[in-house]
């Protein structure tokens, strides 16, 4: 089967399309017929990790893994012994190691079956993002209705998703976000929208119960400052310099925590079928849209991935893009993750540019007539020419 391969660390360039086995089918897991991937920031710093990701994985004990990707949507294959939820035919999403290929292999805990009223695309651009948002709003900022909550990176891949659950659970939602990412988030129902390349949102007086930092580029006195006083600061999104700079901020917000009235939050969302379920009942009853940046198919999703990864990684949890001087750029998934038509996760778009929600949803097609159903642009740009050529397939 075609997968993209991971040789080394240090830079996009490292990714490849090529053939490897397919993945055997073994008790408790899932063989996945890969119909959409999305890549988010997991991507990002998997490729740019270097040292640091390898070292954290000898020590959590992780098998190597040089295919990419973990976001994915698609038919059940086959099942292992023990499977007692999917059967094959069975559409599903959710999380699998090695997802940039046409099978992978997934734990039964590790997906659900699609909502009825997305695309496979869209569907591929839930997973970590989507989770990562819930986590923080619901768990870690625990918001309640009637509070006001700024979300610093809301058109990146787990900022829009961040946006529809804020609303979902009842807040009062004021979105930072780019120029370009402004009507995407009004759309997702933000009540009040700042573009923070003509507004430091630092220096309102407005004040907020949470705070949601998918941008991660701002100080802590600075979120800190936009806080109530018992007020919380979700950080959502790890520094995209890397190393020492991550550990720095996990480790200074922990200090401040304990000397403070204010919550300062740090975490790692934690992917299970439970909260999967959660997203995929807000979907379905139309709470919450994933959003979409550009499809690719198979033949040039290394090309894309690439162009991705170096244009600013992902913006969502996953990736960060960052966006001038002081700018709290956008995330999402890398795979473009994005809250339309995404992530989450950052995508996630160029430096300069501001990242998106967008789980820049790849196509992972399977085979020479899928391909050829994508014609000549392997990459879509935007939403109006994916709508076209979905209505052309009906």
């Amino acid at each position: 089967m075609k997968a993209i391969v991971q040789d080394g660390y240090g830079s996009a360039d490292v990714l490849h399309l090529r053939e490897i086995d397919k993945p055997l089918v073994t008790e408790g897991r899932v063989l996945v017929r890969v119909r959409a991937a999305s890549v988010n920031a997991l991507d990002w710093h998997s490729v740019h990790g270097g040292k640091m990701i390898q070292t954290v994985s000898k020590l959590m004990r992780q098998p190597e893994q040089p295919v990419r990707g973990v976001d994915v949507a698609g038919q059940v294959e086959a099942v292992g012994a023990g499977v007692t939820r999917f059967a094959p035919g069975d559409e599903v999403f959710g999380g699998a190691p090695a997802a940039f290929a046409e099978f992978a292999s997934a734990r039964e805990k590790g997906l659900v079956l699609k909502p009825h009223n997305v695309s496979f695309e869209q569907a591929a651009a839930v997973g970590v993002a989507g989770v990562t948002a819930l986590q923080g709003l619901r768990d870690k900022a625990q918001v309640k209705p009637g509070q006001r909550v700024l979300i610093c990176g809301a058109g990146g891949g787990v900022g829009t998703f961040a946006v529809q659950i804020a609303k979902a659970l009842g807040a009062h939602v004021t979105a930072v976000t780019s120029t370009r990412n402004l009507d995407l988030v009004r759309t997702l129902g933000a009540d009040e929208v700042i573009d923070y390349t003509q507004e430091d949102f630092t220096r309102r007086t407005d004040r907020y119960d949470a705070v949601f930092d998918v941008a991660a580029n701002r100080s802590l006195s600075e979120m800190r400052g936009v806080l109530k006083p018992n007020g919380t600061l979700v950080l959502a999104g790890a520094d995209r310099r890397g190393g020492s700079a991550i550990f720095t901020r996990i480790i200074s917000a922990f200090a401040r925590s304990r000397v403070l009235r204010q919550r300062i939050v740090f975490y790692v969302a934690n992917s299970n079928q439970e909260d999967l379920l959660i997203l995929k009942e807000l979907i379905e009853t139309g709470k919450v849209r994933p959003a979409i940046d550009r499809l690719a198919c198979a033949s040039s999703a290394d090309r894309l991935l690439r162009r991705q990864l170096e244009s600013g990684g992902p913006s969502g949890p996953e990736g960060a893009r960052r966006n001038g001087k002081g700018a709290p750029g956008d995330r999402s998934n890398v795979p473009a993750q994005r809250g339309r038509g995404s992530c989450s996760l950052p995508r996630k778009r160029s430096g300069s540019s501001k990242g998106r929600h967008h789980h820049v949803t790849r196509r992972l097609l399977r085979s020479a007539r899928a391909e050829v159903r994508c014609g000549r642009t392997m990459v879509q740009e935007d939403r109006a020419s994916l709508g076209a050529r979905d209505a052309t397939r009906a």
